[in-house]
């Protein structure tokens, strides 16, 4: 199988648009045509459905993606150990952070990497860290800042880097239906309260706990993507939210909400960095992994 020929329909797959991928691979729409179709040839089976508006992967598509991906992934790594003449390491590592964790954790790490590994290309992701761990599973990213979960998938190592609280923030301003004596905390207090929550991850899995232990199922006033999001909504007065303490000394909003002394208290949780197992194999990862300090 031609290298060239993978990237192409990698590429393809990943842009789900002729002209995109072509321009990605500095060549015309119809030689990548002719390279999608060279491959098919070979497999014996069609790897994309296309029509003059759309393209989409076949089943058969799909799982030779993993494969085409996995084998230029050893690819790169097999000419990266046999290239003994090499001085240093280069190449391109990607990162998928929240907004938050990219000023937060990112500046000293990368600072680390670029002093003992000048050649290494960083790129930066942002995003809700709820999707974090789900992008590095899935190949779309290299490694990931995120919070721990309670059981870590087997596939990931996971670096401690701080162990961050979980708030709830409410209004600076008065509102009847805040709770008057949060440190003591009641179902009723909290029955008709409106809660912003984050949509998935780590946060919204505690915080359902925490509510189903009051035995009461939280007022959902809003579900959002991203703890930054629940500060500024908060802060208008829409309701009480649940954020990490990081997201919210770093927030620029954070004098317009307050901090409810709540008992009993939401667990805190370890927020690290993330790769999977075998890209430790790739010499490239594995030195930017090794540099990074666990706290």
């Amino acid at each position: 199988m031609d290298f060239r020929l993978l990237k192409h329909m990698v590429t393809l797959a990943d842009t789900l648009h002729f002209g995109r991928a072509s321009e990605l691979c500095h060549i015309s729409p119809s030689t990548l045509s002719r390279s999608i179709q060279q491959v098919e040839s070979e497999l014996g089976t069609r790897l994309f459905e296309r029509d003059n508006r759309h393209v989409t992967l076949t089943p058969q598509g799909i799982a030779f993606l993993r494969y085409a991906k996995e084998t230029l992934e050893q690819w790169e790594t097999q000419k990266r150990t046999l290239a003994t003449s090499a001085t240093q390491l280069s190449g391109e590592i990607s990162i998928y952070c929240s907004v938050t964790a990219s000023y937060s954790f990112l500046y000293e790490l990368l600072s680390d990497v670029r002093v003992r590994h000048p050649g290494i290309e960083l790129k930066l992701h942002t995003g809700d860290p709820a999707d974090a761990m789900n992008r590095v599973l899935e190949g779309a990213d290299d490694m990931a800042i995120t919070p721990r979960p309670r059981i870590p998938p087997s596939a990931l190592a996971f670096k401690s880097l701080t162990r961050s609280p979980l708030l709830f923030i409410a209004p600076t301003e008065t509102h009847a239906w805040l709770p008057s004596h949060p440190e003591s905390s009641t179902a009723e207090q909290w029955r008709h309260v409106p809660m912003i929550l984050s949509e998935a991850g780590l946060s919204r899995e505690y915080a359902n706990t925490w509510f189903k232990a009051m035995g009461i199922a939280p007022r959902i006033y809003a579900q959002v993507a991203g703890h930054e999001a629940i500060v500024s909504m908060v802060g208008l007065g829409f309701g009480v939210g649940v954020v990490p303490r990081i997201v919210l000394d770093n927030s620029p909003l954070a004098e317009r909400v307050q901090v409810l002394n709540v008992k009993p208290e939401l667990p805190h949780y370890d927020v690290g960095l993330c790769v999977l197992n075998r890209r430790l194999q790739n010499p490239m990862i594995d030195a930017f992994w090794t540099t990074v300090a666990p706290r």
